[in-house]
């Protein structure tokens, strides 16, 4: 199929109108959407939204993903597995089409609307109808229908009746011949949508700019008898108005066929519903650059949603916004709070709602229609042509919103909800904003307004703190405030003091009721979700932070990853968790406490923390053995059933795995040094190698200190020996010797004590790598004899393997190269046998040192390069960049000296990228010979 579908039309300069197989239907679907939304991303969850409804498949996310890889490898052939797409790009938690406006005849459409409105009105009218002749077809007429008929598409169809209808109104202006040309497409589009009050009128205007009287009134006793036999409403002031208008003037003073009830124009008044703006707002200025500029000329009616969790200030910030722009709405402005979440109140029915605006738009309570379609169908009308602001605070759900949206151009609409009113921006092109925590600043300041910045200046440090333990978040921030403005003796210092004593729980911010409190804001959330989600917002309360990933939420439910996808889907929609990356949940801690508090007689929260401690483990041991083939296997009890295990493809998705479930790992241990169960010592232990590789040592020194008291607490032997041993190499590598020797002595002895050859020979390893630091190289050369004989026991050949390549190390740093390199070569076939990749590089890197320091540098660079293509392979960042260092270094030696500084850049970035503490060691290096270079 060729890409033809489109949006309007075919996508002539993008891809060359190249004959393309697009894949399946959904696949199809996919592009259509980006298109629509070229140069905006879409997050997952509207993209699966828009593909399958409200019921998406447990694959759904894996399928988007494959067809998203699909579509690039289709615009991108040559781009790599692991290359950064440029047109289709990933970002804000979802995906975005790139692609010039010029490409897609939906960008070219909006482009010469927005053309047709700066320009002059005679000249609008051909803007406008080259913008519809774009237009051959319905909206991706190739994709399934069911996914046509999501408002995503419909909505295209929604901005060609606006273009239709605006050319349709600079028709007369523009002479006969293009009144001519634009009746054609007027005549057709009003044919397909006869109900369109305001399209039919401007059909009538039309058609009697083009000396067609009789059958524009013929139009008009259509469209008349229609409304009153389907909706039982007259006609609506923009048809009475094209009625009069169109009569001759003979006629001009008949009346229309039915009479007024009193529901047209004359009726509207100007409301001015909005609450107080609230006189000490403070911050949100990101937020407020992102709401949409009111001013110019009106375009089509703007929707705006204002989510975030209960107590971000939704509601204060959409009303401090509607004062701010309020002029630009000169028709008024229209409020109603619609309840969503209110403990005691009913929520407000859309019928409810259109009463109070019917009713404040002048129409008598006699006037308003008795259905809901009629309601929306009249409140529509009284809009058209006018500039509204409407405010619908506390929605609980799109479908309550829907029928409140205006529908002509000039208004705008602001929606504040606790839950993602997703069908809105994909339906309606809503802008959405979230709520999050206040930046730093933006906290201080409110506690400036709110206090006095006096109060604050005075202490600074208290004030920092009680924003951080408040979480800055509004709500909380006002309550401490209202407590520090009724007690002005308090010193902020001692307020701080309460704050830190209450952490972990919301006993510092309870307010005068029990329904001022944020624990009952809190519960305004809760008691709406389905059972499944509410257990799910329990269970990751027991997560130790900041995000879990789908499979660790799976395994604190005990399902499969299907089957809490939409419990996190519900969590997410109201604002309850957070999804920072796709596929990554959090919660704030404050929401953490308040799960905690909530008691269920269902949960089990022992087997759910196993289930989840028993995924990171066995992920990690899998991930360290991907990365590290070459060290011994912790050994594991059988994962608790229920966990969700992952398998990585690679050392890539290894590493990648790691770097991002460090920050859980780490808290995951800190949490559990004294549970007693195991798994804090097990989980530092797997660690291990990843930490020493990025160059944390001092944070792999807490965690390897905290293990070893949990190994001590439990009296187990073998998980001392593993903890003496992995604290006494991070105390080598902080030059602690003293300390570094006895731990890793005890390691041998307990290790020996325990039978384990493999354990005492990685400590004997160890030890000789600290003392060839310290130059004890024929003491280091005894230990690492000891090693061979323990490996050779117990046929360990991965060992052996790489105490050949250090023992040739150790020959080097003695200068006695031929040895080394009989050694090392050893290694490289060991490791070779054996299919070690890591270790065959470390030895290849070996051996080119040696060349090094023998003269022969090229022949050390090509060693290197044989051990900078392993590292590759492997995806051992670290020490591709020790090998560039050495490439460097052997060009230098060579007397290349631009190339050397080449290596060292490259090595820079990656060490940089590590926080590794050898960048400081090779920036200097590049000082240094920038120095020499000036002088």
């Amino acid at each position: 199929m060729a890409l033809r579908f489109s949006v309007l039309g075919p996508v002539r300069a993008w891809l060359n109108d190249t004959e393309l197989e697009l894949g399946p239907p959904k696949q199809r679907a996919l592009l259509a959407i980006l298109l629509i939304n070229a140069g905006h991303p879409l997050s997952l969850h509207e993209i699966i939204a828009v593909l399958w409804g409200g019921e998406p498949p447990d694959t759904a996310d894996n399928l988007v993903h494959r067809y998203v890889g699909a579509l690039r490898r289709l615009f991108e052939p040559d781009l790599t597995g692991r290359g950064a797409s440029s047109v289709l790009v990933r970002g804000s938690g979802g995906y975005r089409l790139d692609v010039e406006p010029a490409a897609v005849d939906v960008l070219r459409f909006r482009e010469l609307r927005r053309v047709a409105e700066r320009g002059e009105p005679a000249a609008a009218a051909g803007t406008l109808l080259s913008a519809l002749e774009l237009w051959r077809g319905p909206v991706a007429a190739d994709i399934p229908a069911e996914v046509r008929m999501r408002p995503a598409f419909t909505l295209v169809e929604a901005e060609r009746l606006a273009v239709v209808r605006s050319a349709a109104e600079h028709a007369p202006a523009a002479g006969a011949e293009m009144a001519e040309r634009v009746l054609l497409v007027v005549r057709q589009a009003a044919a397909e949508h006869r109900l369109d009050e305001l399209l039919q009128a401007r059909l009538m205007l039309v058609l009697a700019a083009t000396g067609r009287q009789a059958e524009a009134l013929e139009v008009y006793r259509a469209t008349h008898r229609l409304l009153t036999e389907d909706l039982g409403l007259d006609p609506g002031p923009d048809l009475r108005a094209a009625h009069q208008l169109v009569l001759r003037p003979e006629q001009a003073g008949e009346t229309d066929p039915e009479p007024d009830r009193g529901t047209g124009q004359e009726a509207v008044k100007k409301p001015a519903q909005l609450p107080a703006d609230l006189a000490v707002f403070a911050g949100r200025r990101h937020e407020l650059d992102l709401l949409p500029d009111p001013t110019g000329e009106p375009g089509p009616a703007t929707v705006v949603t204002i989510g975030g969790m209960g107590g971000s200030g939704k509601t204060t910030l959409a009303v401090h916004w509607a004062h701010r722009i309020a002029e630009h709405f000169p028709d008024g402005q229209l409020y109603i709070d619609l309840h969503g979440f209110h403990p005691s109140r009913a929520m407000i029915s859309p019928a409810d709602a259109l009463h109070s605006f019917l009713g404040a738009l002048g129409v008598p309570a006699n006037g308003i229609p008795a259905t809901l379609e009629a309601q929306t169908a009249l409140f529509r009308s009284l809009l058209a042509g006018r500039r509204v602001l409407i405010v619908l605070d506390n929605a609980r759900d799109s479908e309550q919103v829907r029928p409140l949206l205006p529908g002509a151009p000039g208004c705008l609409t602001v929606v504040t909800s606790r839950h993602q009113l997703y069908d809105l921006v994909t339906g309606h092109g809503a802008t959405a904003i979230t709520l999050e925590r206040l930046p730093s600043a933006d906290a201080i300041e409110l506690l400036s307004r709110r206090l006095g910045a006096p109060r604050v200046t005075r202490e600074p440090a208290a004030a920092a703190e009680i924003a951080e333990l408040a979480g800055r978040i509004p709500l909380t921030l006002a309550m401490v405030c209202a407590r520090a403005a009724m007690n002005p003796r308090f010193s902020l210092a001692a307020i701080a003091g309460e704050l830190r004593e209450s952490h972990g729980s919301l006993d510092a911010f309870e307010g005068e009721s029990e329904r001022s409190g944020v624990r009952s804001v809190f519960d305004w959330s809760y008691q709406v979700l389905s059972p499944a989600a509410a257990r799910m917002f329990r269970l990751i309360a027991l997560h130790p932070g900041p995000e879990c990933t789908t499979a660790a939420a799976a395994s604190l439910a005990g399902t499969p990853i299907g089957k809490v996808r939409q419990p996190l889907a519900e969590l997410l929609r109201a604002n309850l968790i957070a999804e920072p990356e796709p596929g990554r949940y959090g919660c704030h801690d404050l929401l953490r406490a308040y799960a905690r508090e909530v008691e269920d007689t269902t949960d089990d929260s022992g087997d759910a923390r196993r289930r989840m401690l028993d995924h990171y483990l066995h992920a990690a041991v899998a991930a360290g053995v991907m990365l590290f083939p070459g060290r011994e296997r912790l050994p594991l009890d059988a994962p608790a059933e229920g966990t969700v295990m992952i398998e990585f493809r690679d050392g890539g998705e290894a590493a990648a795995w790691f770097g991002t479930e460090r920050p859980v790992l780490l808290a995951a241990i800190k949490q559990n040094a004294m549970a007693g169960d195991g798994y804090a010592w097990q989980l530092a232990v797997a660690l291990e190698m990843y930490l020493d590789r990025t160059g944390s040592w001092l944070v792999q020194w807490e965690i390897q200190a905290a293990a070893r008291a949990s190994a001590l607490a439990l009296v187990d032997r073998y998980a001392l020996a593993c903890t003496e041993r992995s604290l006494g190499f991070v105390e080598g590598r902080l030059r602690r010797w003293p300390e570094a020797d006895r731990h890793l002595r005890h390691a041998v002895e307990l290790f020996a004590e325990l039978g384990d050859g493999n354990g005492e020979a990685r400590a004997h390893r160890l030890l000789a790598f600290l003392l060839n630091q310290r130059e004890q190289y024929a003491v280091a050369l005894g230990h690492y004899r000891a090693a061979a004989e323990l490996y050779r026991a117990t046929g360990w050949q991965s060992g052996l393997a790489h105490v050949f390549n250090e023992t040739g190390w150790t020959y080097i740093l003695l200068g006695d190269y031929p040895k080394a390199l009989a050694e090392c070569h050893r290694a490289i076939e060991a490791h070779r046998a054996i299919g070690d990749r890591n270790g065959e590089g470390a030895a290849w890197d070996s051996v080119g040192y040696a060349e090094h320091h023998l003269g022969a540098y090229d022949k050390a660079l090509i060693s290197f390069g044989h051990a900078l293509r392993l590292y590759r392979l492997v995806h051992d960042r670290y020490l591709q960049a020790d090998t560039l260092v050495h490439m460097g270094d052997a060009h230098e030696g060579a007397g290349r000296p631009a190339r050397a500084e080449g290596y060292w850049r490259e090595a820079l970035v990656i060490l940089d990228e590590l926080s590794h503490p050898d960048a400081s060691g090779i920036r200097d290096r590049l000082r240094r010979r920038v120095v020499r270079a000036v002088a």
